[in-house]
């Protein structure tokens, strides 16, 4: 299939494509690489330049990591690709394995990058916040990654409003521009949209600053899927015991994900495809990450980015049903902090 060009949007200097690949699943050992490769290449053919990681992807940590190098080492130009890592979670054992002191970052920073074969990260995160360190210390190592090299731009995730409005004084007074916030963020997560102490929230801090918001997350773990319509599959991440937790799939929560099914019917869509034109909908998401175990979900996804914007009455017929569902897995670790 030859390149094709997804819509972009634009913030400061980056530019990225309305959906992007997130290796946060399926880019384990438990996955063989060929699958990956396919994958990883199927996308970029497709317009997909925005590859997302972080150290803890895999199982094991720094996996993906490991596997997209190898793909850069044959099969893909670097230059052409917008890849961004992150640190904050678990990757080894000790008080020096996770969170945000500068020893972790840089440590895990040169790791990246030593399994991806590459000198430099397109986007380096603070994966989470950390109430133990304080942000001079985690923005400071970001602006040395910076400053080397090794990242051409720094980034936070799953930071509050409150903490990203105080993490921009910060890096503003040490010279580090905070160019990406990468927030989980669907109809079922709604974080992002409730305010903070000053009234504005998450969405409203991004857009003030000229922050890019690279939205992850955006089916609810697969809980936006067709896979739980009809029960829990024992293939599915719910059945194996994977971040979709069973106790999650309410009576509840399935029958608000089965009405938006029938929206998405109604207007020739699918469910993801409904979920991903959502989050989309809203002008200061710059862009949503969309994981895939095979090519035929991917093709889907990107469906979405082809597909005409949510009308004024399909909106209003989802708002009832986009409901907090409590599935955010990163608040007690970061955003409610």
């Amino acid at each position: 299939m030859p390149p094709a060009e997804l819509p972009h949007r634009r913030a400061g200097g980056l530019s990225l494509p309305v959906i992007s690949l997130g290796l946060w699943q399926n880019f384990g050992e438990s996955t063989p690489f060929d699958d990956q490769r396919r994958l990883v290449l199927h996308a970029v053919d497709r317009g997909v330049v925005h590859l997302d990681l972080a150290n803890n992807y895999g199982p094991p940590p720094f996996a993906a990591e490991e596997s997209l190098g190898r793909m850069l080492s044959r099969d893909l130009r670097r230059d052409e690709l917008l890849i961004t890592t992150k640190a904050g979670y678990r990757a080894w054992p000790g008080p020096y394995g996770e969170q945000g002191s500068r020893k972790y970052l840089r440590a895990s920073l040169d790791e990246s990058l030593r399994r991806l074969g590459t000198d430099r990260v397109d986007v380096f995160y603070s994966h989470r916040f950390d109430p133990h360190t304080p942000l001079e210390e985690t923005l400071g190592a970001l602006r040395d990654a910076v400053r080397s090299g090794k990242a051409l731009y720094a980034g936070i995730s799953s930071y509050s409003a409150d903490r990203t409005a105080a993490a921009l004084v910060v890096a503003r007074s040490i010279g580090l521009p905070l160019a990406v916030h990468q927030p989980a963020y669907s109809m079922l997560n709604r974080w992002v949209e409730r305010a903070g102490t000053d009234g504005r929230s998450l969405l409203d801090v991004a857009a003030t600053a000229g922050m890019a918001v690279v939205a992850f997350s955006p089916l609810a773990q697969g809980l936006l899927s067709d896979r739980y319509l009809n029960g829990v599959p024992a293939g599915s991440r719910a059945g194996r015991g994977g971040p979709l937790r069973p106790e999650w799939l309410t009576d509840e929560v399935l029958a608000h994900v089965r009405a938006l099914d029938v929206i998405a019917r109604a207007g020739g869509r699918t469910l993801p495809q409904l979920a991903l034109a959502w989050v989309l909908r809203d002008q200061r998401v710059t862009s949503v990450l969309a994981g895939a175990r095979t090519t035929d979900q991917l093709d889907e996804n990107l469906a979405a980015a082809a597909a005409e914007p949510l009308d004024d009455d399909e909106i209003a017929a989802i708002e009832p049903h986009a409901v907090e569902a409590g599935i955010n897995l990163w608040g007690p670790r970061s955003s409610d902090l």
